[in-house]
């Protein structure tokens, strides 16, 4: 009997540490966009919802992803995988969308706000302080997850803002064009209010939330000035940050054990340390 019950007892936790939710559940003529929960097991109260990147095309969800919510999971925070609009493959590859609309800005971005607000409402059911939810993202998904301060009104922002290896600018000679063409579109790749608007270096407000920022000299994706270029604009509006720039460790390696290089897995207990200082 007390064996049933302990297979019970884990099947159960195993179910609650992977509830799938499809954010825009009830609202017409919203597609079905997948969170997925992975509460903590040793519970901090905070969450973190994790943005993977791809280059707004497509989702590394197991290095960037799942990879990332198990890590901190087992650092008892509650992570939230959100598998947001991108422009998938076929879009890469066609160009279809000089001609119909397909997934494009403002997608990725209205995906972002709602499952914040949805962390938020659901918050006592999952053991976290409404006031403790922060964003986590990678390459296009630290793009994503900076966008969430510049774009969003402020019942919206997180508590606090993690980009990895992100895509920042869209105008300046270091941008990462594959990303740029992701979330613009074919049709509007060369618009210059879109390009100024999502060039996260031109709209750091006053007012940001902590940011804890990441990425490698080596990168050979994106441009590593663009982080630079995001640290002098925190910099210059006096936001508590955070700026750890690697001499190695490429692209891409998430909360990895085995990509990257030594040197840059050294951010996870980095970020450990500034999340405990800054909650």
């Amino acid at each position: 009997m007390r064996q049933r019950l302990i297979i019970i007892g884990f099947l159960m936790l195993s179910l609650s540490a992977f509830a799938q939710i499809n954010i825009w559940e009830g609202e017409a003529g919203r597609p079905k966009v997948k969170l997925t929960a992975f509460t903590a097991q040793q519970p901090r109260h905070v969450a973190v919802i994790v943005c993977p990147g791809g280059s707004y095309f497509w989702h590394d969800t197991e290095t960037e992803g799942e990879g990332v919510a198990h890590w901190l999971q087992e650092n008892g925070f509650t992570a939230f995988v959100l598998n947001y609009r991108t422009a998938y493959v076929p879009a890469f590859v066609t160009h279809f969308r000089y001609i119909f609309r397909g997934n494009r800005y403002p997608d990725p971005q209205d995906d972002l706000r709602q499952a914040i607000r949805y962390v938020k409402s659901h918050a006592k059911e999952y053991d976290i302080d409404p006031e403790k939810i922060g964003v986590m993202g990678f390459s296009a998904g630290g793009h994503l997850v900076m966008s969430s301060v510049e774009l969003f009104e402020k019942d919206d922002w997180p508590a606090f803002v993690v980009p990895v290896y992100p895509v920042v600018t869209m105008t300046a000679p270091c941008v990462h064009k594959r990303s740029r063409r992701g979330l613009l579109g074919d049709s509007r790749v060369g618009n210059k209010e879109l390009k100024d608007l999502l060039s996260l270096e031109k709209h750091v407000p006053t007012d940001c939330p902590p940011v804890f920022l990441v990425n490698c000299k080596d990168d050979p994706i994106v441009d590593y000035h663009n982080s630079v270029l995001l640290d002098s604009a925190l910099t210059s509006q006096k936001i508590p940050h955070q700026y750890l720039l690697y001499e190695t460790g490429g692209h891409g390696f998430g909360a990895s054990e085995i990509k990257g290089t030594p040197e840059c897995r050294q951010w996870k207990s980095e970020f450990l340390s500034w999340i405990n200082k800054i909650l």
